[in-house]
């Protein structure tokens, strides 16, 4: 059994849902390392939230980010929470809906994601930020 653990800093991205799979990947050799196991990765963040969802179409991206500003808009009278900005508060609402993070099945050295699956970077402040994940992996060469 092999467990490897890094920290992950993700270059900045604009407000929306980002691919961000291939940048993971090139983050983790080790994952060569493993013929069967799990990676967990964990968003160091309150504002922004992971996700796996379809990895092809972008409008799917797009719809996502208009159906998630539909449902938390901002500027919200209710809001106490916005030292930050008018996306303060409801970037946190948007983490606790999405989550912090993602276990993913490892099979062959390979992440198992699904045909039409990719990993998601859902940042929800309206400037962009660097964000920090621990990956940690867990399992063994057979």
């Amino acid at each position: 059994m092999s467990v490897f653990q890094k920290h992950i800093k993700l270059s900045p991205r604009k407000r929306g849902f980002n691919l961000v799979t291939e940048e993971i990947i090139l983050h983790l050799p080790e994952l060569k390392l493993i013929d069967a196991g799990i990676l967990n990765l964990f968003l160091q963040h309150t504002s922004a939230s992971l996700s796996i969802s379809e990895n092809a179409d972008p409008t799917v991206r797009i719809d996502l980010e208009t159906h998630f500003n539909k449902s938390v808009p901002e500027d919200e009278l209710y809001y106490r929470h916005v030292d930050e900005g008018t996306d303060d508060m409801t970037s946190h609402i948007k983490n606790v809906i999405i989550g912090s993070s993602l276990s993913i099945p490892i099979i062959n050295k390979k992440l198992a994601l699904g045909t039409w699956q990719g990993i998601y970077l859902c940042e929800h402040r309206n400037s962009a930020h660097s964000r920090n994940i621990v990956a940690t992996i867990i399992g063994e060469n057979k």
